[in-house]
């Protein structure tokens, strides 16, 4: 690789695809002419006549600002230096330069890039991979035939003929098709291009981020109501919701959208179709806490007229009153619809489900990756970051060494890894950790709002100051203002986790990602999951006895019903995570609506004036889309892992989760289809071979989640002191009497000075209860200290613990191992396709050899021929 006199970068070895910043020097020495526009409007043509397609295209407004201009012309010029073709048109004051990139530029760009394409099949060669049947494939047959109205229309979404592939090489031509027009497929046109804008003296991207363009796209292959386009096709039969049921036409999605937009929409529907199993779980597990409701002894405590005799110690001090235990009734039997025995094995089946969903996600992809020929493809060789190089070159600290790329073998700038990237990784992540904090103290804030609200009587009236009431509502509220919260901390946070990043120095793009991805999410998984963690493993816990309360900055902490807290989990998780996707989904389907309105309001009232450019191409129609941010599916990944997040870290506490969810997704997928194909410009093809470190997460939430949903049974509800109370306590083995049994006794004469009620409803009330395992006042030795009772729940909750970790670990071991790596027939597929690969390379090359050889002897029969016909024609003239 050298540089052009003008400064431009020249493969000379197709195979260097190093990228020397040291050198990105330019010339200026040339005198720049501006273009006129008039020159080109004429649309360029190729060899047949024919008008060609745009492959790119740039758009900028003249305001005939000089800098710019030089600039322009200097990019543009080393496009076509690279073997681009440049076309020009002119709408007033907004410019289009459209770009094609001819087949010379994507066969040598192609072979830079690796990408793998369609082999060209002789009739009298049978290269068909023919795969033993089984049990399981008729098996799906049979079930595919059961389900054929989710089957797509053949005709509309032909299935994808087999075609052997093979990295592009101009060496072997001969094996592919170039002389078909349709060779090139759109996305592989759009991604040659983008390369090379990426790859110029300055980037496109730097120059967009400078305004001396303002949009750079492909285009879409026409209106989303036009007939016989790809773009409407897929507007028609996968946006619509009418279609929710049907499946997705992956295969299409890719070929329109590129390898990453599939993969995402891949993974979205394959969740999406796993949560019914878990859906119909957690409607099993409720319907069973639904028709035992009645006999649900716990609810038949709190409700039944004697427990209108308990009288309870008041919540809060000096302005709360003693409170009746049948106040609790109503709550109690909720309780019971997500807190019963049936919990336990959905918990278990959650996951087993999350093991399997992953293991099964992980054989789909890598079918998916070959069938799209992204098998082989090799993240390590990817290319480095236009911001990258730019960085490094723009640096006048750092020091930059060269260093050879052990995949390439070529030598490569970088800076040093223990003196800049491991300080910058330090300090990034820990202003991460610092934030992270931040997010922590709001949810400290809200548990002390809520601390507060317990103690005031004005947000509900005394007419209807009822235990009951404030346990429904207080926690609503708090969960609706931590949803604000959380809303307002990731717009904060966003941008400055780019800037956190850029400063690391990663060279790929993958690199960049990936780190991005993972500050973002721990800050998102403290920012959504903190309040759920408290409400599941604090509140209630350290409370303390009315003589002793644990006080937090003066107040006293929240306590838990009788019944336990985790009715008040199931509601914290219903709003964040309900209210979550409610707000995303109508700020989807709102969002553009509005933004064409305010528009045209704006126009027809005369705040703006009319649009003077008339959208008569598909260029103009594309510019007034909305355009991609730089983060791409970024946003729509983290609302999915967020969602998976709550249904496995706490699906024990609402098993209604996963239901929730299969409906939001079903929606979300047709939504989202509409928006990329309707709002939003055509994206820029990417090569991806999974979903990236996105995977990852979902293995650690799934490895979290044993922990927390055991954790959630053992110690959020009641599972494991009944059971002990029926064990140990019960004469007759059941659990009648044990909500009596876990109330203790206080003597309301040992409050503390001042913290008693100051005025109350009750007479004479010298008892009270609380929900605590303590002696009662008037024991010999030890009042209000813990039983053995207490001691003996506590071994039985952290022995749960570890049996259900122990015996989930198992079931998880056992479905890993039986589905561990890529399908059995997939590695038998891909071998069978690299031997005929190789088979046909051989059989080409033999006969590309006998036709050298055939002409060579041709040639020197004919030489040896005309050499004889020579000396006899002048022999017969001597004769």
């Amino acid at each position: 690789m050298e540089l052009s006199p003008n400064g431009r970068v020249q493969y000379q070895n197709i195979k260097d695809v190093s990228w020397d910043t040291s050198k990105r020097m330019i010339s200026l020495e040339q005198e720049q002419i501006p273009i006129p526009m008039e020159t080109f409007d004429q649309s360029i043509n190729d060899d047949n006549g024919k008008t060609k397609a745009v492959d790119f295209v740039l758009a900028y407004v003249d305001n005939r600002n000089q800098s710019h201009m030089e600039r322009r012309e200097l990019f543009e010029s080393e496009l076509r230096d690279q073997g681009l073709e440049l076309e020009y048109e002119q709408n007033r004051q907004l410019c289009f330069v459209k770009i094609h990139a001819p087949q010379e530029v994507l066969c040598r760009y192609c072979e830079i890039l690796k990408i793998r394409m369609p082999i060209k099949q002789l009739p009298s060669e049978n290269t068909v991979l023919h795969d033993s049947t089984d049990f399981l494939d008729d098996a799906r047959s049979w079930f595919a035939r059961l389900f054929s109205f989710v089957q797509l229309d053949p005709n509309k979404f032909p299935p994808r003929e087999y075609q052997l592939a093979a990295e592009f090489s101009r060496d072997k031509d001969y094996l592919f098709d170039i002389q078909n027009e349709n060779f090139f497929p759109t996305n592989v046109r759009a991604m040659v291009v983008d390369f090379i804008l990426e790859r110029q003296s300055e980037g496109i991207q730097t120059l967009l981020a400078q305004g001396v363009y303002c949009a750079a796209y492909p285009l879409h292959d026409g209106t989303y109501k036009e007939r016989g386009s790809i773009r409407a096709l897929l507007y028609e039969e996968w946006g619509a919701t009418s279609k929710w049921l049907k499946l997705q036409p992956i295969d299409t999605i890719q070929e329109y959208f590129g390898v990453n937009f599939a993969l995402y929409f891949a993974w979205l529907g394959f969740y999406t179709y796993m949560l019914i199993p878990a859906s119909i779980a957690g409607l099993i597990c409720f319907f069973y806490g639904l028709v035992t409701l009645s006999s649900n002894q716990l609810a038949r405590d709190a409700c039944d007229p004697d427990a209108n005799n308990v009288i309870m110690c008041p919540q809060c001090d000096k302005t709360c009153d003693y409170w009746r235990l049948s106040e609790t009734c109503l709550l109690t039997r909720v309780t019971h619809l997500f807190d019963n025995p049936a919990t336990t094995i959905f918990a278990i089946f959650m996951s087993f489900w999350a093991t399997l969903y992953l293991e099964l996600w992980r054989r789909r992809s890598a079918e998916l990756s070959y069938h799209w020929g992204l098998g082989e493809w090799d993240r390590t060789a990817e290319h480095p970051r236009p911001q990258y190089l730019a960085a490094l070159s723009n640096s006048k600290i750092l020091k930059i060494k060269e260093k050879v790329n052990t995949v390439t073998r070529e030598k490569e700038l970088h800076v040093s890894f223990w003196k800049v990237r491991v300080p910058a990784t330090f300090f990034s992540f820990s202003v991460v950790l610092l934030l992270a904090s931040v997010a922590v103290a709001a949810v400290f804030a809200v548990v002390l709002y809520r601390m507060s609200m317990i103690t005031s009587n004005s947000l509900f009236g005394r007419e209807v100051d009822s235990t009951s009431y404030k346990m429904f509502a207080l926690p609503a509220i708090a969960a609706a203002i931590n949803l604000v919260c959380i809303l307002i901390l990731n717009y904060v946070y966003d941008w400055l986790a780019v800037y956190l990043t850029e400063m690391e120095f990663l060279r790929t793009q993958t690199e960049f990602d990936d780190s991005l991805t993972l500050k973002i999410y721990l800050f998102q998984f403290i920012n959504y999951y903190a309040s759920i963690f408290y409400v599941a493993f604090l509140k209630g816990k350290f409370v303390g006895y009315p003589k002793k309360y644990n006080r937090i900055l003066g107040y006293r902490q929240e306590e838990c019903s009788p019944g336990g807290c985790l009715m008040e989990l199931c509601i914290q998780l219903a709003i964040i995570m309900v209210g979550k996707q409610a707000l995303y989904t109508a700020m989807e389907m709102i969002w553009p609506v509005l933004f064409k309105w305010w528009a045209l309001f704006r126009i027809h009232t005369g705040l703006k004036q009319k649009d003077p450019i008339v959208s008569r191409s598909q260029w103009i129609r594309d510019f007034k889309l909305l355009e991609w941010g730089p983060r791409g599916l970024y946003d729509e990944y983290l609302e999915m892992i967020i969602q998976f997040g709550f249904i496995t870290l706490f699906v024990v506490a609402f098993p209604l989760a996963p239901l929730f969810a299969l409906a939001n997704n079903v929606l979300e997928m047709r939504l989202d289809a509409t928006k990329f194909l309707r709002h939003y410009r055509r994206p820029v093809p990417r090569r991806a071979r999974d979903i990236g470190i996105w995977a990852r997460i979902l293995v650690a939430l799934t490895r979290i989640s044993v922990t927390t949903n055991a954790f959630i049974i053992a110690f959020s509800s009641n599972f494991i002191p009944r059971l002990v109370y029926m064990a140990a306590v019960s004469q007759n083995k059941t659990d009648t009497g044990f909500l009596n049994h876990s109330l203790a006794y206080f003597n309301t004469a040992d409050f503390a000075n001042g913290t008693g009620p100051l005025y109350s409803s009750f007479d004479n009330v010298t008892m009270c209860r609380y929900v605590e395992y303590r002696n009662p006042p008037d024991h010999t030795t030890l009042p209000y200290k813990r039983p053995t009772i207490y001691w003996h729940i506590l071994a039985a909750r952290l022995a749960f613990i570890v049996v259900f970790q122990n015996v989930v670990g198992v079931v998880t071991m056992a479905v890993q191992w039986c589905l561990s790596g890529i399908p059995r027939k997939l590695r038998d597929r891909i071998k069978r396709e690299a031997f005929l690969t190789e088979s046909l390379i051989i059989t080409r090359e033999a006969e590309r050899a006998r036709q050298r050889s055939r002409s060579r002897s041709n040639t020197l029969a004919n030489v040896i021929n005309n050499a004889v016909r020579k000396r006899t024609s002048t022999s017969h003239e001597d004769t």
